[in-house]
């Protein structure tokens, strides 16, 4: 084949994949929300549910106990969950190698149990998003299975064969093409997660029919993964194609379909380009977490660049502190060595600010990584419910993994009873940002930072809020913005002295926020 006849033959297969996918834009009649319309600007928490809470005693977390969990989560103040993956999958673990896109992994229940979840959350004003994976399926999924045993397969093209394996290829330091006697084949993230060919547009239809498949039962939508990796192009041009966006955005469509659905798309490399409104609409702010932690320990530089980075990036943007994988950085705790002043003062960081902050579980109660665990199993841990060394109060029979190593000090139990303790600043900082849409919907002004003491308005309709956070031990002085009120104090801590004048000191390692109205 000449490279003019490839060169039409692709266009011919594109053209052939997007007329697929307009054709897919006429869809049955969409399923209403029961939520309210801003319903995910509110703050989310990411649940391992692997690692929630067991309902049964095998040692493994499940949605019948994420259910019966609800009222800690109602009760904390967040407005919406993100599951990491519950379809079935072959890892047994993170969920990430899925066997079967339209149903539940038996570990974690069934789709009754998926059902009475949604149910159940949005009788409590909260959402409920899922994890999918557009890029890979598990190589032991039956098409893959099939596609490996006879060429002639019809699920062939379904993913990324190659007859010759092809060469000069390196992602991540690693040779992404897998070598077997019936051919190479793809697999960016491991030859155990082999990729789709999303240039065919069976594989197109058939992600379309699965992501359906869940918001026709109530899902309130998705946490796209890895959505730069959708297309590779040659072994240079493989991350963040042209065509990865493309995808994204038919499916971010889709979704969107649906009144009162949400995506969010883990795109590392790009992420502000990825969470305009007519690509994803809402995508991880990476890099800020690292900018985040080390504010909170006072470093000057980072103040400033935590203070510029919503100057120049989309609110839909959505900001944390630590996930469930570490190149992110590990459990905040152990990011800020146990030191709680510092922890509280990275909360109110990325609480406070624009976008759609996300939790990470076990964050609001101080959880430490997993004892004697290392990568990622390290922040997966199992919840400490309690303070039982054998259980954590997270399974009635043996926990499947180590449990965390402040188990001892740091449990929901003991934070229940601790006065000021971290889950009650958390509580804290979402019951402001609930109460006033400023802080959850509205704009970010007079942002500024000088050395280590950063300041900012946040305003909706005639609403406006400011807030202040002093990274330093010591006492700032600082001056109100502009404005023809005279600012209200509605909040200080993790110190509770008050501001002393209209040109006066904020106590040192403090958050305080103010009422701007007339």
């Amino acid at each position: 084949m000449t490279f003019k006849h490839f060169f039409h033959l692709r266009l011919g297969l594109w053209a052939l994949v997007f007329l697929c996918l307009s054709c897919a834009n006429a869809q049955p009649k969409p399923q209403t929300s029961p939520l309210p319309e801003a319903w995910h600007r509110g703050a989310f928490m990411e649940i391992f549910v692997r690692s929630w809470r067991d309902s049964n005693g095998d040692g493994i977390g499940d949605l019948q106990g994420l259910t019966q969990s609800l009222d800690h989560l109602q009760d904390l103040g967040v407005k919406g969950i993100w599951l990491m993956p519950i379809t079935t999958s072959a890892d047994h673990d993170h969920g990430y190698a899925t066997t079967d896109f339209r149903n539940i992994d038996p570990d974690y229940g069934t789709l009754a149990d998926f059902d009475a979840l949604i149910k159940a959350a949005h009788a409590r004003g909260i959402g409920v998003i899922m994890d999918y994976v557009l890029n890979h399926s598990a190589a032991e999924h039956p098409f893959f299975q099939d596609s490996l045993r006879n060429p002639q397969s019809p699920y062939r093209d379904w993913f990324e064969w190659r007859k010759e394996k092809p060469t000069g290829w390196d992602i991540w330091g690693r040779d992404p093409w897998v070598v077997t006697p019936q051919g190479s084949y793809l697999a960016t993230f491991g030859p155990h997660m082999p990729d789709f060919n999303m240039r065919n547009p069976a594989v197109v239809k058939y992600h379309e029919d699965s992501l359906k498949f869940w918001l026709d039962r109530g899902i309130d939508g998705f946490r796209l993964d890895a959505v730069p990796h959708l297309i590779e192009n040659s072994a240079k041009d493989w991350n963040d194609q042209p065509e990865s966006r493309q995808l994204t955005s038919h499916f971010t469509r889709l979704i969107k379909s649906y009144p009162g659905r949400y995506v969010v798309c883990e795109a590392t490399a790009e992420p502000k380009a990825y969470a305009q409104e007519d690509i994803c609409g809402g995508a991880f702010a990476f890099g800020l977490e690292n900018q985040i932690a080390k504010a909170a320990k006072g470093e000057s530089d980072a103040i400033q660049k935590v203070a510029q980075y919503y100057q120049t990036s989309p609110h839909t943007l959505a900001s944390f502190a630590s996930n469930h994988d570490q190149f992110a950085g590990k459990r905040l705790w152990d990011q800020v060595a146990g030191n709680e002043t510092h922890y509280k003062l990275a909360a109110a960081t990325y609480l406070l600010l624009p976008g759609t902050p996300f939790i990470y579980y076990g964050e609001e109660i101080g959880m430490a990584g997993a004892q004697g665990l290392t990568d990622d199993p390290f922040i997966r841990g199992p919840y400490s419910w309690s303070n039982d060394a054998a259980t954590a109060g997270f399974t009635s029979g043996k926990p499947y993994r180590a449990l965390a190593s402040n188990l001892a000090t740091h449990s929901a139990a003991l934070q229940y009873q601790t006065p000021n303790s971290l889950r009650s600043f958390y509580k804290d900082l979402l019951k402001w940002r609930n109460a006033r849409p400023s802080l959850s919907q509205g704009t970010y002004e007079q942002a500024t930072a000088h050395g280590q003491l950063l300041s900012y308005v946040r305003r909706w309709g005639t609403e406006a809020t400011w807030v202040v956070i002093n990274y330093s031990t010591q006492p700032a002085d600082f001056k109100f913005p502009s404005s023809s009120a005279q600012p209200r104090l509605l909040y200080a801590g993790p110190s509770s002295e008050p501001f002393v004048s209209k040109q006066g000191t904020i106590p040192g390692q403090s958050v305080q926020i103010f009422s701007l109205e007339p």
